[in-house]
Formats: structure tokens, sequence, C-alpha cells
């Protein structure tokens, strides 16, 4: 990250990880935007992800610009397939209107467009919590 980017991040969290959400830019910019609202407070992802959490960890997440816009910590990490996700989770993800139906629509086209989808496949299901906002972000980003 460069100089410019690290100092809008405090001292205290410049040595965590970063990520961004997604696989495009856009993407990363939209559900940022809905942790640093409050909407989105779950993920869920591959077992072999690069950026693969642990609990009670602290990660900085990126809009798709590739600059900080908050701290989240890691509180649940659940195993489960992709066909086990249920609507409580769905909606912790905030995305869409909330459904499971949307969920599973949209993260069975993010999971084929990246080459690993099946109703069976197992995935990371992390509920996390916001911790601290650098930048204000606009929910319609």
């Amino acid at each position: 990250m460069d100089a410019d980017l690290m100092a809008s991040v405090p001292e205290r969290y410049r040595g965590c990880p970063r990520f961004s959400f997604g696989d495009s830019p856009e993407l990363a910019t939209e559900l940022a935007a809905l942790v640093v609202s409050g909407r989105k407070t779950a993920t869920a992802n591959t077992l072999d992800a690069p950026d693969c959490p642990k609990l009670n960890e602290l990660w900085i997440v990126l809009d798709g610009t590739g600059r900080p816009v908050c701290v989240i910590e890691t509180l649940e990490l659940i195993p489960r397939r992709f066909d086990e996700v249920d609507e409580a989770f769905a909606f912790d993800e905030g995305e869409g209107d909330r459904s499971l139906a949307f969920w599973r629509d949209a993260h069975e086209s993010y999971f084929r467009r990246i080459g690993v989808f099946s109703p069976d496949m197992p995935l990371l299901c992390e509920r996390f919590r916001l911790v601290e906002v650098f930048a204000p972000m606009d929910v319609d980003a």
C-alpha cells in the first residue's frame, strides 16, 4: 500500500492484513460501502481463499481503488456447503434484497466467474463486526 493510502489508516491497524470483497473494482466498492453502512456483517468464501480469516482477527477492507475504508473483526467462522447457507446468513450478507434467493443467484454467478462453483461446494461462512471507518462511503456506490 502506498504511503498516501497508508496515512488514512491509524497506526494501530497498519500491520493488519487487507483485502477487498468480490472480483471487480465495482463490486469491491459496492460491498465495502455496505460494510461501512452497517448493512453487511457477513461474507462467504472458498476454504482455500488466499484471504482466509481467523477468529478475532482484524482486517482492513479496501474499496475498488485499493483505498482503505474500514476495519472489521472476524466474530464467527462456520464451514457450510453452498446449498446449506440459510436465510439468516443471506440476510447478514446485506446484498440485494437480502433474500436467500438473491444470495444464491449472486454467489453462484460469482463462484462460476472464478471457476469453482458446485451446489455442494464447501464454503467458510464468516460473520464480522465493523470496528472503525476511515472513509465515509455512499451506500449506492
